[in-house]
């Protein structure tokens, strides 16, 4: 059962991996839960789940496999162990109820009545004590009493008699447009790394070392440098304003982005960027810095992030003048190109819900001036943006 588990996972698209069965099968020797569906569910779930996408996938699968839910395609009944309903009667039912369905012929007799009258019965069906229906005492339906009954169709139980709830449960899929956490920035910031081995020799090479002693009859301890992330990230935000209703996931992308990138540089900037930028907002009019010099102290193989709603007046971007808070001499325009020409590398990531940037134009002159670069601060828009700068 736990193989087909696996299997029916990785044909429903869940990425799970063989390191990660063996791991669960590793708890349950090792017994961390009860052996229960449900604690099996949550296990299950926290070892083979990685992204919170799949959990709608995980609940089919496994619903399927552990539960006996019958699927949406095919008309057939679904194979309920027999097992696990006796655990459920165990649970639920009196010994006066147990008795009633042994003397019926048992669960596996129940079962087999409830196929043979699935395919008999072809309209719906009401009162009564055979077919399947509401508001009756057969033992198959909805709304009705039987000590022994299987409940096909109700929202929820009534006398809490029903030894199997085998209603098709109809699963939401879960959002992936929704404001990331920053756990989920972490995972997505991840996409974007380069590995690599520099600086000093400090970390035992072991495949090296067994190597080395194999060849010269002696123990030949050889070291090697730590494996680092060699990426370089640049990262503006644009603060204050229309940004101030974004301030909470700016500081999870900042926080995430600061454990994720060991070599990271950011600055901010107000609505667009123009000759000037900053390193703390409380001096920003005293203590600016020349963007010419951020521009050239930092090597073209960085890779640039832009954080910012992009909502303002096209004017702002586009002229001379423009800016709100100061006289700029050249147009945000000009100093966007810049960055373009210096950095192959750039994207945008805009905290506005994608849907309404059409309705405002700066956003379309922006995204136009960042390469169509633009991606939404999602949990899908930040996966596309670091597959972006990976390129």
């Amino acid at each position: 059962m736990f193989m087909r588990f696996f299997t029916e996972l990785r044909e429903a698209k869940v990425p799970v991996t063989l390191k990660e069965y063996l791991m669960l099968m590793e708890a349950l020797d090792k017994v961390v839960i009860d052996r229960s569906v449900e604690d099996f569910y949550f296990l299950s779930r926290s070892a083979l789940v990685k992204d919170e996408k799949n959990l709608d996938k995980f609940d089919q699968v496994f619903s399927h496999v552990f539960k006996g839910v019958e699927k949406v395609e095919g008309e057939g009944v679904a194979d309920i162990p027999a097992e696990w309903l006796r655990k459920l009667s165990e649970k639920f039912l009196t010994e006066e109820e147990k008795a009633q369905i042994e003397a019926m012929g048992g669960f596996d007799k129940l079962m087999e009545a409830l196929a043979e009258r699935l395919k008999e019965q072809k309209e719906r069906h009401e009162g009564g004590n055979k077919m399947i229906g509401t508001g009756g005492t057969s033992p198959f339906g909805a709304n009705g009493y039987h000590p022994e009954g299987v409940r096909i169709g109700q929202d929820k139980g009534r006398h809490g008699k029903a030894v199997k709830v085998w209603d098709k449960r109809e699963f939401k899929n879960l959002d992936d447009a929704v404001e990331l956490g920053t756990r989920n920035i972490k995972v997505a910031l991840r996409r974007l790394r380069k590995w690599v081995r520099d600086g000093a020799a400090d970390e035992l090479d072991l495949p090296g070392t067994i190597k080395g002693t194999a060849e010269k009859g002696y123990l030949d301890i050889q070291l090697r440098p730590e494996r680092r992330n060699k990426i370089s990230v640049l990262i503006f935000f644009d603060i204050g304003g229309s940004m101030d209703s974004h301030i909470k996931v700016c500081e999870e992308l900042f926080s995430a982005a600061r454990s994720e990138f060991k070599n990271m540089e950011f600055y901010y900037f107000h609505n667009c960027l123009y000759e000037s930028v900053w390193k703390d907002n409380r001096r920003r009019h005293t203590e600016k810095l020349n963007t010419w010099d951020i521009l050239h102290k930092y090597s073209s193989d960085y890779k640039v992030i832009f954080v910012g709603d992009a909502t303002m007046s096209p004017y702002e971007i586009t002229y001379p003048g423009g800016s709100v808070e100061h006289w700029n001499e050249e147009a945000g325009a000009i100093w966007m190109d810049r960055v373009a020409q210096i950095y192959e590398h750039v994207v945008w990531l805009n905290p506005t819900a994608e849907r309404h940037w059409d309705y405002t134009p700066s956003i379309e002159v922006m995204k136009q001036l960042v390469g169509d670069r633009m991606f939404p601060l999602t949990i899908e828009g930040l996966d596309k943006a670091m597959r972006e700068l990976a390129r």
